[in-house]
């Protein structure tokens, strides 16, 4: 009897042993299947990881943190590949197509599924592609990778997400889009009459630019705008581009945004077209900065605010197409994120690589993002980052800007009756106003396009150097650059 109990013990101490070694040996994953953290988990740490470290990387955040942001966005990842940080160029890049093919096979793999599954897109100029992944060792496995640039999510919404949670974020309502299509009568204290017809917005005087117009005039220089799109109602940039003093240029219309055209359906976009090059018309109406220069808009977002897979995937479009457009020499945008966007931040490099002179806007606060510094991708050493300031200042944020050591050059765009910009409005014959970093922003790609034009031969560098020395600092100010630009002194 003693001996059948021994050897009863015996066994069962083999058997927990060998149950306790498979469970050793199964992955933490097999154990017990973690489910997502929540949109308000995520957006959370997002939050806290700014507010401490002054920025949100998702390189830095863990393997299921990473995996629950992308469950959360629709599935969809963006990924990064190249030998590295800088190998972004597809052209320039010799192992291109195989790097691809490997990243492709580890999803396939890990994710148990054939390509045709979970394969999105895989973009013709950079070396970036969009997938769905399912499963957390998927991403385990890709960050192994050598040839992985980034891993991140493809369509989280930082911003609907927080409007949900966020009882600042409900209260701003659409206020954080930038869009509306309002028309105000001007204050005759806000302009001053111009030839032909036309009225110069108070800010441009602050700044010279109506002196600056004896020497240049943006002539010979097409900018990119990359924002919300262009009115179809609004005449001066459509038809009517060439109207009064403004002759021999093109305005082309594209969009690249969930496929639906080039208009604007925001307003945001025309405003900043209006202010950046509208003509010097006879039709009473506010003129543009560069009023002879050249446009080119891409309608790449819904509003200014970067939040979704399709409005991502615009702006990087817009940033390749016009990197390769070689009449282009500026390019312009005021909008923005929080924090970075891989395939955003390799199409700003795609374009930078190209010669092409960046403005982005420094950021303008809603209720719940005033805690941000200078926004992505204005921070990016490949852009300007621009903001408004008040009337005669260049230290005095307007009363929604932001500022921080990013920041390159200042616009005066705030009185102290509080009037802001005036501009066309989204409608023919009828004028608005504008603020913000985004119309500072606006302004100063106008403002480089007529010194570029007064020397068409110079390169980005030498223009820029220009606008150093014709600004308010000799070394840029700890939180707004160089400040605000002298424009006659620029093209003098």
């Amino acid at each position: 009897m003693r001996k059948n109990v021994f050897y009863l013990l015996v066994l069962l101490f083999f058997v927990i042993s060998c149950n306790r070694e498979d469970i050793q040996n199964e992955t933490p994953t097999e154990l017990s299947r973690k489910d997502p953290l929540t949109e308000k988990k995520i957006n959370e740490r997002i939050n806290q990881s700014i507010k401490t470290d002054g920025s949100f990387k998702w390189s830095k955040e863990t393997d299921y943190f990473l995996w629950s942001a992308i469950f959360r966005g629709n599935r969809m990842a963006s990924i990064g590949f190249g030998s590295g940080m800088d190998d972004f160029d597809r052209s320039k890049s010799p192992n291109s197509a195989d790097m691809e093919k490997e990243i492709l096979s580890v999803i396939k793999k890990y994710e148990g599924k054939g390509e045709r599954e979970f394969f999105l897109s895989s973009d013709k100029y950079l070396n970036q592609l969009d997938v769905i992944i399912e499963k957390e060792e998927t991403i385990t496995a890709l960050r192994q990778m050598k040839t992985l640039r980034y891993l991140e999510p493809g369509d989280y919404r930082y911003f609907e997400n927080e409007r949900k949670f966020n009882t600042a974020a409900k209260s701003s309502g659409s206020g954080s889009s930038g869009c509306g299509f309002s028309s105000t009568p001007l204050n005759a204290a806000d302009y001053t009459s111009s030839t032909p017809s036309s009225k110069i917005p108070w800010a441009f005087s602050k700044h010279n630019i109506p002196q600056a117009w004896n020497y240049s005039t943006g002539a010979g220089v097409t900018i990119g705008l990359i924002d919300t799109g262009v009115s179809p109602e609004q005449t001066l940039l459509g038809g009517s581009f060439n109207n009064g003093a403004s002759s021999g240029r093109t305005i082309s219309k594209f969009g690249v945004y969930n496929g639906d055209g080039s208009a604007d359906q925001c307003g945001h976009g025309t405003k900043m077209a209006a202010v950046m090059a509208a003509p010097r018309n006879n039709a009473g109406m506010p003129v543009g900065v560069a009023y002879n220069a050249n446009l080119i808009t891409y309608r790449a977002a819904a509003n200014v605010v970067l939040d979704t897979s399709a409005e991502q995937d615009g702006v990087k479009t817009a940033f390749t197409e016009l990197g390769n457009n070689t009449n282009v020499k500026i390019i312009s945008m005021s909008m923005g994120h929080i924090f970075s966007v891989g395939k955003i931040e390799d199409g700003v490099k795609y374009a930078y690589s190209k010669g092409k002179l960046i403005f982005c806007a420094g950021g303008t606060s809603t209720s719940f993002t005033s805690f941000v510094g200078v926004i992505f991708p204005a921070w990016m050493p490949e852009t300007q980052a621009i903001t408004g300031v008040k009337e005669d200042t260049s230290n005095q944020r307007c009363g929604v800007c932001h500022s921080g050591k990013q920041i390159s050059f200042t616009f005066q765009m705030e009185r102290s009756s509080g009037s802001t910009v005036p501009v066309l409005s989204y409608y023919n014959g009828q004028t608005d106003y504008v603020g913000g970093s985004s119309v500072a922003t606006a302004a100063t790609a106008g403002i480089a396009a007529l010194v570029w034009s007064k020397n068409l031969s110079w390169t980005r560098d030498q223009v820029l150097t220009k606008m150093r020395q014709s600004a308010t600092y000799s070394t840029p100010d700890a939180n707004y650059g160089y400040g605000n630009i002298n424009v006659l002194t620029a093209v003098q």
